[in-house]
Formats: structure tokens, sequence, C-alpha cells
């Protein structure tokens, strides 16, 4: 198991066509939508306080991440779950980068990262950045003041999401849980997005980088835990 908090979250959610994302559709999943849209959301965060099977391993506690994701469900014993799969995760250390593909079958990534936290009395901004050829950033700035999440809200869809899914192949997945809380948020003064979403992410995304996202905002986050994987066939 692996425990820590995720904090300041910065999501940035773009509409896309399903059939962008056809291909990385684990088995026994569907597209979830919001709206009436599919998205993909472009996250920013800080993993903090990390340890795995309850021990903190030196210089793998504090780090950044920065991931591509989208949304599904999957029905299991008449109930609806609600995940994410990720197309690609980036972290600064390659040992987070081994343990996660190899026992979560994620798409890390390791690259060069750093970030800026700015608490200021009326405002907070928060960046992200990370390097492929160039140095990408994902950045914003909110009120000081965080608000509480709706039940239903398109702050909650995006959030609320707790468990994890991985493509193995044609007829295989994995399923991981994420526990935590539901989180707070921040109302957004503006964001700066500068991304390179091809040479990033692929040929497939790169229309992202001219493309408008649907909404940008920051969530606070929270102690987190993930649990081991099964397979679903």
């Amino acid at each position: 198991m692996i425990k820590a908090s995720w904090k300041k979250l910065i999501l940035a959610n773009y509409t896309i066509a399903p059939e962008v994302l056809s291909a990385y559709l684990p088995f026994k999943t569907e597209l979830d939508r919001w709206d009436n849209h599919c998205f993909v959301s472009l996250v920013g965060f800080m993993f903090m306080d990390t340890t795995v099977l309850g021990i903190k391993f030196p210089f793998h506690v504090q780090f950044e991440e920065v991931n591509l994701r989208f949304y599904v469900r999957h029905q299991q014993d008449g109930r609806w779950k609600r995940g994410v799969v990720f197309i690609k995760e980036i972290v600064p250390l390659p040992g987070i980068t081994l343990v996660a593909n190899t026992v979560y079958h994620e798409h890390y990534q390791t690259m060069s990262m750093k970030h800026t936290l700015n608490l200021r009395p009326d405002e907070l901004n928060v960046e992200y950045k990370w390097k492929k050829q160039r140095w990408h950033s994902l950045g914003i700035t909110t009120e000081a003041s965080p608000l509480e999440m709706s039940k239903g809200s398109e702050q909650m869809f995006f959030t609320d999401q707790h468990w994890g899914y991985s493509k193995i192949n044609s007829g295989l997945t994995s399923e991981y849980e994420v526990t935590h809380p539901d989180w707070i948020y921040y109302k957004t003064k503006n964001h700066q997005i500068d991304v390179d979403f091809g040479s990033v992410y692929g040929d497939k995304f790169s229309f992202l980088s001219t493309q408008q996202p649907y909404s940008v905002f920051l969530a606070e986050g929270s102690d987190i835990s993930l649990r081991k994987s099964r397979r679903i066939q």
C-alpha cells in the first residue's frame, strides 16, 4: 500500500472526441461523461509524505507529478465504480516510475521537474514545470479562500474519483482503489498553460496545444491511500 498527501492539484479539463480515447480504454470500462462531453485533464500536483508499506524511502518522500488522464466507469455487482485512466504520468524520480509501472501497470516517465507555490493574503499562485526538449508549464492564480464542492458539481466530477484503471491488453484490466475524503477548491482568477502536447503525449493529443480548456481550477487535496490492484478479465 502507498500512502501520501496529494496537495495543490491544478486540473485543466479539455473536451475530447471519444474516438481519440478508444485505443486507451481498458477492458470492461466505458467512457464517463460530464455535461454530455468526454474529457481529458492535465493535472499537476505535489506528492508529499509518501510511504510504501509504511516506509519512507530517502529522496522519494516529496516530489511533483503531472499527468494526463481521462474518465471511465466500470460496473461490478450491479453498481458503477467511477475512475480514471492515465495516458501518461510524469515524475522526477526513476524509483517512483519503476514501482508505479511494475505494481500498478501505469505509464510513468521520469523527467526533470520543478514547482513554485506562493501563498499571499489575497491569492494563491501555483505552477508546475517539466522538461522534455524544453520546459512545459501549468500554472494558476486563484482566490485565497477555499470553497466547498457541491455534490453533482463539475468540480466533484473531476475530483471524486476513487478507482484507477490500466489497460494491460485487450482482455485484461488492472484496477486499484484510491481513498480520500471530499476536497475543497479555489476559485480561479487566471491560468497559464504552455505545453507542447504532441511532443509530450503524442500526435493524437497535439490539438490540445491550441484548444482552450473547458475549465481550470485548483483543488486543495488531502491524504490518500493507494491499495493493491486486482485484475479484471
